[in-house]
């Protein structure tokens, strides 16, 4: 099996997996041709489950496979790789909240965040969207891009349940961006359009982050951890905060540790 494993080409991997996570985004914003429209416990309810699945991944997928990789290949000590790492992936978020204008899902206009505009809100959602894709994507394209270096089935498999788990996550997302759109006025069909896009990026950030460590080994842990500090702040700066301005603070904190519960299980049992 791992002879097996090691014959696939890691970008081609990455490529279908960041494809199939785009899917599921896509599942989620084609609920607006059924009218579809979920309560906000149940909004708090997925979003909330998607932190935990988020900040479970940073840590089981990314960030320890990160301290054993640089353990064997660097000089340098372990903390300070998986250090520099994730304060530059939590910087490069930073940036980008700051450069981007976008509105947060359920925000009103005024707490909009970047340069001002006159962008309408419903693009400003998917904006939004698509700022909280881009760790995502090159989290899954990282992952699959180790499997070049370690053909071990237990990194292959840690690959798979990291794009399954976003890939679940998505699912709520697309809906979040679609159905908001569709309310503003756009047609189902441009709001569908809208919604899927913003998991588009997805796949550029899985193309590029494994390129990158497909042809520079070194740069692997940093990248994992590069992944995990972005993710870990779109967590903090963004969901978390979602969850609790609705007053569902409690089943919204299950669902988060229900979303971390089971990634950690895929992420142990796989291993």
């Amino acid at each position: 099996m791992t002879e097996y494993i090691g014959r696939f080409n890691p970008v081609l991997l990455a490529f279908f997996a960041t494809t199939f996570t785009w899917f599921l985004t896509a599942v989620g914003a084609m609920f607006v041709f059924f009218n579809a429209r979920p309560s906000r416990k149940v909004f708090d309810c997925s979003l909330g489950f998607a932190g935990g699945v988020m900040v479970a991944a940073s840590f089981f997928s990314l960030l320890l496979p990160a301290i054993e990789i640089s353990g064997e290949i660097s000089h340098v000590p372990e903390w300070v790789v998986i250090a520099t790492g994730f304060v530059l992936g939590c910087l490069f978020l930073y940036v980008l909240d700051r450069v981007i204008p976008h509105l947060h899902l359920n925000m009103p206009f005024n707490e909009k965040e970047g340069p001002d505009t006159n962008i309408p809100i419903p693009y400003l959602l998917v904006l939004a969207i698509t700022l909280h894709n881009i760790p995502e994507g090159l989290a899954v394209g990282v992952a699959f891009g180790s499997t070049k270096f370690s053909a071990g089935i237990g990194v292959f498999l840690s690959a798979i349940s990291l794009t399954f788990a976003i890939g679940l996550q998505n699912i709520p997302e697309g809906m979040a961006v679609a159905i908001p759109l569709r309310s503003a006025g756009l047609s189902k069909a441009k709001a569908f359009f809208y919604g899927q896009l913003s998991g588009l990026v997805e796949i550029a950030g899985g193309l590029m982050g494994v390129l990158a460590v497909s042809f520079f080994y070194p740069l692997l842990p940093y990248a994992l951890s590069f992944a995990a500090g972005a993710m870990i702040y779109v967590v903090v700066e963004e969901v978390i905060p979602e969850t609790q301005r609705a007053g569902n603070t409690d089943i919204a904190t299950l669902s988060f540790l229900l979303g971390f519960l089971i990634m950690m299980i895929l992420d142990t049992a796989l291993l």
